[in-house]
């Protein structure tokens, strides 16, 4: 899975394990502007996480046909970035999770609800949603598929770099990636040093030379 960025070509396999241990909190301190997505999103199952480029996809509330056709458009190692409305309707289950595995497709984070969580988690497939809904969905609007798509202040291009775990997601624009990571690997590194002089004995406050009363 590469990504031509700049002049940086990176290799989001090699750097997987990496990203996640850096954490998304790392990530999003590092990057120095707005890349969290939407705080009400949450891993549908425990302990699943992503690192994978953005296949943003937009639908109209109640109608998933966009997600069957994202799933068929994508490019293996995508993961489906979808605004859904946040819609109270089951729009993704088992039998798109299979179709997406069949495909390549790494995740999917959606503002809207999914179902058969547990049968994702044994699948191992990582979802993160806004919420659990049962009710079905029609299948008569083609919604948007690649095309950028905003969820709240953070807008999702195709290409972006998506990075999910238990504290959140950041979707980092591929331009910006090589430096967000180098900052970050930096910033890991001081809080090292910090935790190991917080565990001899010194205080926050003096650590991040804060003001006291």
């Amino acid at each position: 899975m590469t990504l031509v960025s700049g002049q940086h070509n990176v290799n989001l396999d090699e750097l997987r394990t990496e990203l996640l241990e850096l954490g998304t909190a790392t990530l999003y301190e590092a990057a120095g502007f707005e890349c969290v997505l939407p705080s009400s999103l949450h891993p549908a199952w425990p302990g699943a996480v992503l690192v994978a480029r953005a296949l943003p996809v937009s639908t109209v509330a109640g109608d998933n046909l966009a997600l069957h056709l994202a799933v068929e458009q994508a490019q293996s190692g995508e993961a489906l970035v979808v605004n859904a409305q946040d819609s109270a309707y089951g729009c993704w289950g088992e039998v798109l999770t299979v179709f997406a595995q069949t495909r390549g497709v790494a995740g999917l984070v959606i503002l809207g609800g999914v179902r058969d969580v547990i049968r994702l988690g044994a699948r191992g497939f990582p979802v993160f949603s806004t919420r659990l809904a049962l009710h079905g969905t029609a299948k008569g609007d083609a919604g948007t598929i690649g095309q950028p798509v905003r969820f709240d202040r953070v807008t999702v291009w195709r290409g972006d770099i998506i990075v999910a775990d238990a504290d959140g997601i950041v979707s980092i624009p591929a331009a910006e990636f090589a430096g967000v990571l180098d900052r970050a690997r930096d910033r890991a590194q001081k809080e090292i040093e910090f935790m190991e002089r917080l565990a001899r004995g010194e205080s926050s406050v003096d650590l991040y030379g804060f003001a006291r009363p």
